[in-house]
């Protein structure tokens, strides 16, 4: 007899899982089918390296997790799965090869000080835009947390107008639509302060030119200062083995290497799914897709001629991928040995990107299809938290190299004359540790073990990660919010009854937030 749910899951992604663990805990019977031997999508931790070191090989940042609705629900149950977090005290820091730095930690005195090291006037600046920040988070957190609809966003705009009045739902508005450099230089005098941030909006495909990018730096900065950060102890895959264990619990299955072909659907509705080994799983109320727009018409309905709607079809295939990230993963003796200073030893993340003009000049560089000559590098120091990552004295770094192409067409500085990432790979990796020797001194000589991941390993491990896109999607403002993933489709529904679309390319976008995930389950179960 063929296996039967209420809903079946295409691919195990940590948004999958939220709403999987969200439905069955309303008495739904849920199915979650992976195409890889490890559950968790973009959110693995692995010994890449050397036995006994644990990294992240994609994601780490939890805070999107541990700040989330869904995590608020279902947080405690989570918790008797294994689920444990640490927090980060001392967030991000920027150095500069002057020296000079600036970083946020939790502490408002230790960040407001490090500002006003660079200007006076920064200081109370920095000061002020934390005073604020509680009166403006629940309208930003509100409109990042609610379902992409007229409806809400119409309820969402008059709360605002009666807290804010007009000119504050301007102001409002302004931030919403501003360029990270304009909303930065507008802000602050120092530019170590505005590269700290504007490396944020990279994380986002938001160079700092483009419209709609001061959102993100300016909520990674309010938000750390408010509450720090979070990540996973012993890796960020506590959650995804927290997950799968409470589905189990609730009696649902989470079935890995169980790579799903094909979607059923007759008469305009989704009724179940086929496996590469010819097995079908039937869905008696709704078939849940994790995977990128493309794949879903031309590879999982691709058989019948797509969802049958020309137009979404035609959204999907034209849904427009960022640029690539790379990912070196280090096995360390010991902590880099920052030349800006000890300090810096502290921070989860260190961002390598000195200002503004360096990473608009990276990102073209990467859009054009050429290896930057001095792409951001996000360095990040778990261990510096997590001891328990790597064996006693030793560390792990996770480098993260935003932006590179995903084809490559060229190398910015010439010296790369590799096309194919198989054979560039690691000739770029070294341009990489050399720009953190450069800040670093003797770095190189602590590296015990390398594991390098590039564009094309990305899309390799994850196909939602089209050309190593890591964020499954440009959030630029033509393809955000009620345009995620494209017009008139932002409430994951499809053409197809029954079928829906979560994941990183929905709304509300990239980061471990299990947003799309949990706002799906709730409106399918009715609460």
């Amino acid at each position: 007899m063929a296996e039967e749910y209420d809903a079946v899951f295409v691919g195990a992604g940590h948004n999958a899982l939220a709403a999987a663990v969200h439905l069955a805990s309303r008495g739904w019977s849920v199915g979650v089918f992976e195409k890889n031997e490890t559950a968790g999508g973009a959110c693995r931790t692995e010994e890449a390296t050397l036995p006994g070191f644990r990294h992240d090989l994609y994601a780490t940042n939890l805070g999107l997790f541990a700040g989330s609705p869904f995590f608020a629900e279902h947080g405690a149950a989570l918790a008797g799965h294994g689920l444990a977090l640490v927090p980060a005290e001392d967030c991000f820091a920027s150095p500069t090869p002057s020296g000079r730095w600036f970083g946020v930690s939790k502490d408002i005195e230790k960040t407001a000080a490090r500002a006003a090291a660079l200007s006076a006037a920064d200081g109370e600046r920095w000061r002020a835009m934390f005073a604020t920040f509680p009166a403006e988070a629940p309208h930003l957190f509100g409109l990042l947390g609610s379902p992409m609809s007229w409806r809400s966003l119409g309820r969402l705009g008059w709360t605002a107008w009666r807290a804010k009045g007009a000119r504050g739902s301007l102001d409002l508005a302004r931030l919403l639509t501003a360029s990270p450099r304009e909303f930065l230089e507008r802000e602050f005098e120092a530019p170590e302060i505005r590269a700290a941030l504007a490396a944020w909006g990279m994380h986002l495909d938001f160079a700092p030119d483009i419209a709609g990018g001061a959102l993100f730096p300016y909520l990674e900065g309010m938000a750390d200062q408010a509450n720090g950060m979070v990540i996973g102890k012993g890796g960020a895959d506590t959650i995804i083995r927290a997950m799968v264990a409470r589905i189990a619990e609730l009696g649902g299955r989470v079935a890995t290497g169980a790579e799903v072909t094909a979607i059923r659907h007759r008469f305009g509705k989704a009724d179940g799914i086929r496996l590469a080994d010819g097995t079908e799983v039937a869905a008696k109320r709704a078939v849940v897709a994790g995977v990128a727009p493309g794949a879903l018409v031309d590879r999982l309905l691709g058989d019948s001629n797509g969802s049958g709607d020309a137009g979404f079809d035609s959204g999907a295939r034209k849904f427009r991928h960022g640029p690539g990230t790379m990912m070196i993963h280090l096995a360390l003796s010991a902590l880099p040995d920052w030349s800006a200073g000890e300090g810096l030893k502290r921070f989860l993340y260190v961002h390598l990107a000195p200002d503004l003009d360096m990473m608009a000049v990276a990102y073209a560089q990467a859009m054009a299809g050429l290896l930057p000559t001095a792409p951001l590098i996000v360095v990040g120091q778990q261990t510096a938290v997590d001891p328990s990552r790597a064996p006693a004295g030793q560390h792990t770094l996770w480098v993260q190299v935003r932006m590179v192409p995903g084809i490559i067409r060229g190398d910015a500085a010439g010296t790369i004359a590799a096309t194919d990432w198989a054979e560039a790979g690691e000739a770029y990796a070294d341009r990489v540790i050399d720009i953190i020797e450069a800040y670093a001194p003797g770095t190189r000589t602590k590296i015990l073990g390398r594991y390098v991941e590039t564009p094309a390993d990305l899309e390799r491990r994850n196909p939602n990660l089209v050309g190593g896109d890591s964020i499954a999607g440009s959030h630029h403002l033509s393809q955000n919010f009620l345009f995620r993933p494209m017009p008139g489709w932002a409430r994951w529904r499809t053409p197809v009854e029954r079928l829906y679309l979560i994941g990183a390319s929905t709304w509300p976008g990239g980061g471990l937030g299990a947003g799309s995930g949990y706002m799906l389950a709730r409106e399918l179960a009715g609460r």
